[in-house]
């Protein structure tokens, strides 16, 4: 099975739909996605290239974890 990021989805949605994501973007340098608070309210406006300008990471170092952990990125 394909496992589809569009990145133009809020990283609650992206959170809620795969999980799995959330220990991959901790490790990336967002150490506040695993608050629940943080993703609930942050999280439903945030999208990773805004996420990722606000933090300072690259955002194809993210995309690239991401298809090297089995995901397709849709931008």
């Amino acid at each position: 099975m394909t496992r589809v990021l569009n990145i133009q989805q809020s990283v609650y949605q992206l959170c809620t739909e795969h999980p799995e994501i959330i220990s991959i973007m901790k490790g990336l340098g967002f150490e506040n996605i695993t608050n629940p608070q943080m993703l609930k309210t942050a999280g439903r406006v945030m999208t990773l290239p805004n996420g990722c300008r606000m933090k300072g990471i690259s955002l194809e170092k993210v995309i690239e974890t991401f298809e090297n952990n089995g995901f397709t990125i849709n931008k």
